[in-house]
C-alpha cells in the first residue's frame, strides 16, 4: 500500500453519504444494484455465525445506514477543522471484533474519512459485510480501492493501530503493538437507570437495549439499577414482545444453563420463560441473564457507576441515553470515549507520522 495523497474531506463526505443513501433504499427495497446481495447477506450470516440472526444483521446495518446523511457526516466532520487540511496519510491497521454484525464499521469509517489508508483485519466471525459496504464504496468512488485492504494475516507495514478485543487478547495486542500509536479496547458493558417515573414505553424501548444482538454487544444493558420499593413486574410486562429470543438455541442453551447453576447453588433468581432477572453487584451478566441492583439513594448509584467508569460503555435513563437508543450511536459516540478523528489527526499526530 502506497502512501499518497488522497482525495479531498468533501468528497469522501460525498462517497460515505452516497453509502448511506444506498444502504437505506436497499433495506427499503427498492431496486438498486446492491438489493439482491444485500438481501442474501443478510439471511445467510446466521449460517456462519449463529448469532448473527435476519434481524440482528438488518439492525446493524439500518443503524449504520441512518447515520450515513451528508448532515450527519459534515456535523461530525466539522469538529475538526484539521480534516479539511491537505496531508500525506498514513497507514492505520484496525483489528475488527465479531461480537455483532459490522461492530467495526465505525472505525473503518474514522480512518477513511480522516484521509487516511486503512489496513483492516476482519473477525473470521464477521468478516462478509465489511467486504460487502466497502465494495459498495469503492464503487461509488474507486479511489478507495488504494486506500482500503484486508488481511487475514500477520500484520505489518503500519503506522498506528486500534484493535478491539476481550480482556484477554488487549494484553496481547498491549504487548504486540506496544511500539507503535495505538488505541487498544477491552470488554465493557453498559447500564440503565430506572427511576419509576418511566412510562410503558420508555421500557418497553429498554427492552431493546437488552435483547437486541442477544446482549452481546458492549452497548448492550447487562444491568439494570433499579429504586429499593421498585416492582420487576412493572418491566418484565412489557418485555414479552421480545419472548421469542428464547427461541434461538444457543440463547436458550445459555438460559437453561444459568437457570440450572442458579438452582444448584440455591439462589434466588426471577424467571421470565426467557430471561432470568438476578440481584447482583456485577456489571457484566451471562447470555440471558439480566443483573439488577436496588438503590435507596440515586447518588450512590453514581458513585458507583464512577467506580465502574473504565467497565461501561454507555448509560441509558433520564438524563443520559435515551432508552432505546443505547444501540444506535452517533458518529460523534466514540467507543470507550475514545475520540478516534483526535488520535488521528491532533493528539496522536506527531508520534505517527
Amino acid at each position: 500500500m502506497i502512501k499518497k495523497k488522497t482525495m479531498t474531506l468533501s468528497e469522501r463526505v460525498g462517497s460515505f453519504a452516497e453509502l448511506g443513501t444506498t444502504l437505506r433504499d436497499s433495506l427499503a427495497g427498492k431496486p438498486t444494484m446492491y438489493s439482491s446481495q444485500l438481501q442474501n447477506l443478510i439471511d445467510t450470516q446466521q449460517f456462519r455465525n449463529p448469532w448473527f440472526t435476519p434481524q440482528n444483521v438488518k439492525t446493524a446495518i439500518s443503524a449504520i445506514a441512518g447515520e450515513l446523511t451528508e448532515e450527519n457526516i459534515e456535523k461530525w466532520t466539522g469538529m475538526y477543522p484539521e480534516l479539511a487540511e491537505e496531508r500525506d496519510p498514513v497507514i492505520v491497521a484496525v483489528v475488527m471484533a465479531g461480537n455483532i454484525p459490522l461492530v467495526g464499521f465505525h472505525d473503518y469509517l474514522c480512518v477513511l474519512i480522516s484521509g487516511n489508508n486503512l489496513l483492516a483485519k476482519a473477525s473470521s466471525k464477521d468478516s462478509e459485510l465489511i467486504v460487502f459496504l466497502n465494495e459498495i464504496l469503492c464503487n461509488i468512488n474507486p479511489e478507495f480501492r488504494n486506500m482500503v485492504r484486508f488481511s487475514d494475516g500477520f500484520l505489518s507495514g503500519f503506522d498506528a493501530v486500534i484493535a478491539t478485543g476481550s480482556n484477554n487478547t488487549s494484553r496481547y495486542f498491549e504487548y504486540y503493538f506496544s511500539r507503535y500509536p495505538h488505541i487498544i479496547r477491552k470488554n465493557r458493558n453498559s447500564a440503565a437507570i430506572i427511576d419509576g417515573t418511566e412510562t410503558d414505553d420508555e421500557l418497553k424501548s429498554l427492552g431493546s437495549d437488552v435483547f437486541s444482538y442477544f446482549g452481546l454487544g458492549c452497548r448492550s444493558i447487562s444491568k439494570i439499577f433499579v429504586p429499593e420499593e421498585y416492582d420487576l413486574n412493572k418491566v418484565t410486562a412489557e418485555w414479552k414482545c421480545y419472548s421469542d429470543v428464547i427461541n434461538h438455541n444457543k440463547y436458550a442453551n445459555n438460559y437453561d444453563y444459568n437457570k440450572a447453576i442458579y438452582l444448584i447453588n440455591n439462589e434466588m433468581f426471577i424467571d421470565t420463560g426467557y430471561i432470568l432477572l438476578k440481584e447482583s453487584s456485577a456489571l457484566a451478566s451471562p447470555v440471558a441473564v439480566l443483573f439488577y441492583e436496588k438503590y435507596s439513594s440515586i447518588e450512590k448509584v453514581y458513585d458507583l457507576l464512577k467506580q465502574m467508569d473504565q467497565e461501561i460503555q454507555c448509560i441509558s435513563g433520564k438524563g443520559h441515553v435515551p432508552f432505546g437508543k443505547a444501540q444506535s450511536p452517533q458518529l460523534w459516540d466514540y467507543a470507550d470515549g475514545r475520540d478516534i478523528l483526535e488520535f488521528l489527526l491532533k493528539k496522536k499526530q506527531a508520534e505517527i507520522s
